[in-house]
């Protein structure tokens, strides 16, 4: 499964973003795309409202679109337990064509790391064919490595205590040699067989599948010395059983790990100055992947579609890292620049809901009841019920043949839903301010708009103290030039805007009016879009 594609709205999502965004992604879904609606800030009371009528889920919440290690992270299959041996892992390299495997626990917890290189040195350098009992080697690794067969013998976990010893020379040669618990490696001979039991031995491995005399075996059960067979010859079988090795005896201990939701800005230096190839991702002590230093010099970016916004100002955070692929709106342009041409369906509409639903019946695909309510409910929500001067015939006709899908009374439904959205009383003066706050560059100023549409403006009015005081500190943390908040009443078609003081002198300029105890009254103004941005833009240019 690929990626996926983001449909994601502004900052501080109105319903028309978080609707337009379940509706687009329906659409691309469609269309066989691996589409999810996100949103880049918490819902308000409107779409609440909305999303529990029609039993939506609430789209995913993206924090911000920089990459992140999880982003460039390859999940892996080629692992290893620390008791599995070398010659295990050397499979699982060839089978995955991997240079370095991460050495677990049983409960899959990361403990260490081998590579080639690591295998090569530790390997060659450190290890010998009499080391197997300093190794903690039991006989179930030589079995497994030499791929051998159980003739007789009991207790094959326990460890080997002797030394490895070829039977390749004459039998009187071997007998100085041997020593108690040692493991003979043979042919098919049988006389070096009995010797060997009598001295003692703890396993004797018969090679090239020979057979075992039967008075070998009755020996061999009653000293309690394990018998192998393996199709190996002697050679090969001496070379392999080194393999037997467990990887925990070579693997590298101290190693650097990350975790999934580091940034990827914040590891670079650490990985630039270290000369490992691959780094696992480690995720509550648990491995889940590994970050390639090749994959993080050109990251894949995040794939993501701009719905009913178009400025750097609103979008989520992070988005100039990531790949935009088509911008749906309904607002001025604001600047969005691309590498690449993109898709763009830009519309002088009410609300981005008229545009996909447009979409969706252009390309033919089924629109459901559930999300024909959904974006039924965003064009109400954008157009006031078609009160707003933004709205047009084509929001109202295709609000109407989206409420003839729904089998709903739009307007019933619509005094409802603006009900539900204009409640406050149990919001504080930050929720109410953060709405449905949208950033501006007008000019040299940077500039807050927010907006919040009640049924009865006068329960909000004598908030206003509390209100302009989170105004003022929101638009020092934040840097603002000047911050604003439209209270629309929806019942009178008025707005009251509230200004902070930095704010008062511009607004009246751009208004031509005087604003009174930081509030301008509006009347007949229900749009920011239309009847209160322009101004101030145009205010900016004096």
């Amino acid at each position: 499964m690929p990626k996926p594609i983001y449909v994601i709205g502004h900052r501080n999502p109105d319903t028309d973003s978080i609707c337009s965004a379940i509706g687009y992604a329906y659409l691309k879904q469609s269309l066989g795309e691996n589409a999810i609606a996100a949103r880049a800030g918490k819902i308000n009371a409107e779409t609440k409202y909305v999303l529990e009528y029609f039993n939506v889920e609430i789209p995913v919440y993206i924090d911000d679109l920089y990459p992140r290690v999880k982003d460039v992270m390859s999940e892996s299959s080629a692992t290893i337990n620390e008791n599995g041996s070398v010659r295990e892992l050397g499979n699982i390299m060839k089978k995955y064509n991997v240079k370095s495997v991460p050495v677990l626990k049983e409960d899959k917890s990361l403990v260490g790391m081998v590579s080639v290189g690591d295998l090569a040195k530790r390997y060659f350098d450190e290890l010998g064919i009499q080391d197997l009992g300093l190794a903690d080697v039991t006989f179930e690794a030589i079995l497994k490595t030499i791929e051998a067969s159980v003739v007789c013998g009991k207790d094959l976990e326990r460890g080997i205590a002797g030394k490895v010893r070829i039977a390749a020379a004459k039998t009187d040669t071997l007998l100085k040699k041997l020593q108690k618990n040692d493991i003979i490696i043979t042919g098919d001979r049988v006389q070096a067989h009995l010797i060997a039991i009598g001295r003692g031995v703890a396993c004797l491995i018969v090679t090239g599948n020979g057979e075992v005399d039967s008075k070998v075996a009755r020996e061999a059960e009653k000293n309690n010395v394990i018998i192998l067979k393996t199709a190996y010859d002697t050679y090969t079988c001496a070379r392999l059983i080194n393999q037997s090795i467990p990887v925990r005896m070579i693997m590298e201990r101290k190693i650097i790990t990350f975790k999934p939701t580091e940034l990827v800005s914040d590891i670079k230096d650490t990985i630039i100055n270290s000369h490992f190839r691959n780094y696992p991702v480690v995720e509550n002590g648990k491995f889940v992947g590994f970050i390639s230093r090749d994959r993080l010099i050109v990251p894949e970016r995040q794939k993501v579609i701009l719905i009913d916004h178009n400025e750097y100002t609103q979008a989520v955070e992070g988005v100039e890292e990531a790949q935009i692929l088509e911008i749906i709106d309904h607002h001025r342009l604001g600047g969005i620049q691309t590498s690449e041409p993109i898709f763009i369906r830009h519309e002088p509409v009410g609300c981005t809901a008229t545009i996909v639903a447009n979409m969706l019946w252009h390309r033919c695909i089924p629109v459901s009841r559930t999300i024909a309510g959904v974006l039924l409910s965003a064009i109400i929500s954008d157009t006031m019920l078609f009160k707003s001067p933004t709205s047009t015939t084509n929001d109202k006709e295709t609000a109407e043949k989206l409420a003839k899908i729904a089998e709903m009374d739009l307007n019933a439904y619509g005094i409802e839903m603006l009900k539900a959205g204009g409640t406050h009383t149990d919001m504080t003066s930050g929720e109410i301010v953060h709405n449905d706050l949208k950033e501006f560059n007008m000019g040299r100023y940077r500039v807050s708009v927010g907006q919040f549409s009640v049924m009865d403006a006068d329960p909000l009015l004598k908030m206003k103290l509390d209100i302009l005081k989170y105004m003022n500190e929101l638009q020092s943390r934040e840097r603002y030039d000047m911050s604003m908040l439209m209270v629309t009443d929806i019942i009178s078609e008025k707005t009251h805007l509230f200004c902070t003081e930095a704010s008062t002198e511009f607004v009246s300029r751009a208004f031509k009016k005087e604003v009174n105890d930081n509030i301008l009254l509006l009347p007949n103004v229900m749009s920011r879009k239309k009847q209160v941005i322009p101004p101030l833009i145009e205010a900016s240019k004096m």
